[in-house]
This record gives structure tokens, C-alpha cells and sequence, in this order.
């Protein structure tokens, strides 16, 4: 199943405080990096949506070979990222996969266990993460049926009401603890996210 992970990543940071979340460090690198290289390394071809080619995103994708979107009209929300980057998939993307970039505990173990999922289900339109409580979050996998529907989007709500119509075609995959539904939005979360990460030995 050839899969493809997107990274909606033309977003303004705006309750960072002047800081850019994904530029903060994750492993020794920033953390849009981090999560592209995760990607690769769970044997998807990644697609990264940027504010303008210029941006210091873009240069901390240096040398990784994911492909860059660059999205004119960002502003509007998630959905600009979204449509750009669904409308540029390749003709044999049999899925997409659809990560929020702030999400620097999903891992590569964790998007193998969505293709896996997907894999062993082949009637699954949606394929979603979840918390280990079962609340749903994200990465979701999305079957190429669904493709279309990505160009109706607006605003800054994703993919929600895609996911919605089509609950009843709906496979959840649990993640460990809290992970599918941890986005770090500002300077306090990352704070409590790194002093976690210290605590647990990862830094």
C-alpha cells in the first residue's frame, strides 16, 4: 500500500509568543525535522506544507527528502494545508496519513502500527489513533476514497468532518497514554513536555 504522511506545517505558531513550536528541539533537532525523519523511517513518502519557501522551516528541512508545498493562502486555516496537500498526492497514493507536526511523541513504531491497521483493514476508510482511554487524536490515516472530499475543507477545523461522515468505515489504533492527543501549542506545554521527557530519561 503505497501511504503517504502529511505534515501540515504552514501554520503561524501565533501562541508561541514570538517562538516558532515547530523550530523548538526535539532530539537535537528542530522538531519539524524530527518529525519528517520519522516519517522516512516508517517507509512513507512525506509531504511537508510551508508558509513560503523562504521560511526557517523550510531551511531546517535541509538535505531530508520530503517534499515541500508551499501554501499561498496559510492564513485561512488547516484546510488550505490540507487541500494543497491532498490535491499534489501522486495518482498510486493508495493513503494519506495526516500529522500535526506538534506532536513530537508520535513516533515511527506509531505510524507502522496505522499502516498495520490499515492493512488488516481493508473495509476501514478512516484509521485513527487514539489514547489509551480510546478518545480519538491523531495521526489519521485516510483511504484514497476519500481524497476528494479534502477539497471541500474550509476553515481551521481539518479533517473532522470527513471523519465524521464516515464513522461507521472507522478503525481506532491505541496509542500509549496520552500521545494521540498531545500538541504542544505554546512555550508552557513545551516546557511540560521536555520536563516530562527529563524525567523519563529522553533528555
Amino acid at each position: 500500500m503505497l501511504t503517504a504522511l502529511i505534515l501540515p506545517a504552514a501554520g503561524q505558531s501565533s501562541r508561541m509568543r514570538g517562538r516558532d513550536k515547530l523550530l523548538e528541539d526535539v532530539g537535537g533537532q528542530p522538531c519539524l525535522r524530527a518529525m519528517a525523519l520519522r516519517g522516512l523511517a516508517a517507509g512513507l513518502s512525506v509531504i511537508v506544507t510551508l508558509p513560503d519557501e523562504n521560511h526557517p522551516r523550510a531551511r531546517a528541512l535541509a538535505e531530508v527528502p520530503v517534499r515541500r508545498l508551499v501554501v499561498r493562502d496559510a492564513a485561512r486555516g488547516m484546510s488550505e494545508s490540507l487541500r494543497t496537500a491532498m490535491a499534489a498526492l501522486p495518482a498510486a497514493t493508495d493513503a494519506a496519513i495526516v500529522l500535526p507536526p506538534d506532536m513530537p511523541d508520535i513516533n515511527r513504531d506509531d505510524l507502522t502500527a496505522l499502516i498495520a491497521m490499515a492493512g488488516e483493514s481493508p473495509g476501514a476508510l478512516v484509521v485513527q489513533a487514539s489514547c489509551a482511554d480510546g478518545t480519538p487524536g491523531h495521526p489519521v490515516l485516510f483511504r484514497r476514497a476519500l481524497f476528494g472530499e479534502f477539497s471541500t475543507l474550509t476553515g481551521d477545523l481539518g479533517a473532522r468532518d470527513i471523519i465524521a461522515r464516515h464513522a461507521q468505515s472507522r478503525v481506532l489504533v491505541p496509542l500509549a497514554g496520552q500521545k494521540a492527543r498531545t500538541d504542544l501549542d505554546t512555550p508552557e506545554d513545551w516546557a511540560v513536555w521536555r520536563a516530562a521527557q527529563t524525567a523519563q530519561g529522553g533528555g
